[in-house]
């Protein structure tokens, strides 16, 4: 089967749900930033040797790819709220280890923290994207979460490699 099916060479594409709109659409604009951002996470995941943190973001590119199907307005839940209590699980066992903050943390430090902070910013560019294509609640809030995970995993992995954090002055 190739690749190219040249139906979009005109600007337009199909959404999962047959319907046929300009590649402008907000939806299209929503769901291709969260493919951005799934690259963003691979490549965080390739800076990083811990199993568990591995596994975490592994769930979390699955979860974006259904992300994905979700705002292409393929039938299904794609995202439910057991996967945003899965987050804010995640963020509460990481912020009881690290320390508490005490300032607005600027986005710089080792290669993998400012990696999080480059998904965490993508990730809030899909926020916004979703909310111009008229997301569900529930995908908001999950990118919403998701977001937070990505900074509260910066200050984790900032502070597992013993590393200073950089306060705004």
């Amino acid at each position: 089967m190739a690749i190219y099916t040249k139906t979009g060479d005109k600007g337009e594409t199909s959404l999962a749900s047959g319907v046929r709109v300009a590649k402008t659409d907000p939806r299209i604009e929503a769901y291709g930033t969260v493919d951005e951002l799934n690259s963003w996470v691979g490549m965080l995941r390739a800076s990083l040797s811990e199993s568990h943190i591995q596994e975490q973001l592994s769930i979390v590119q699955n979860k974006l790819f259904n992300l994905g199907a979700a705002l292409s307005e393929a039938p299904g839940e794609w995202i439910s709220a057991d996967d945003i209590r899965t987050l804010e699980t995640w963020i509460d066992e990481m912020q009881a280890i690290v320390p508490k903050q005490k300032a607005f943390i600027l986005p710089m430090g080792s290669e993998p923290v400012c990696r999080c902070h480059i998904c965490r910013t993508v990730c809030r560019r899909c926020e916004r994207k979703m909310i111009e294509s008229n997301a569900n609640l529930t995908l908001l809030q999950y990118i919403n979460r998701l977001s937070d995970f990505l900074f509260v995993l910066a200050r984790y992995i900032c502070h597992l490699a013993g590393e200073k954090e950089y306060a705004w002055k």
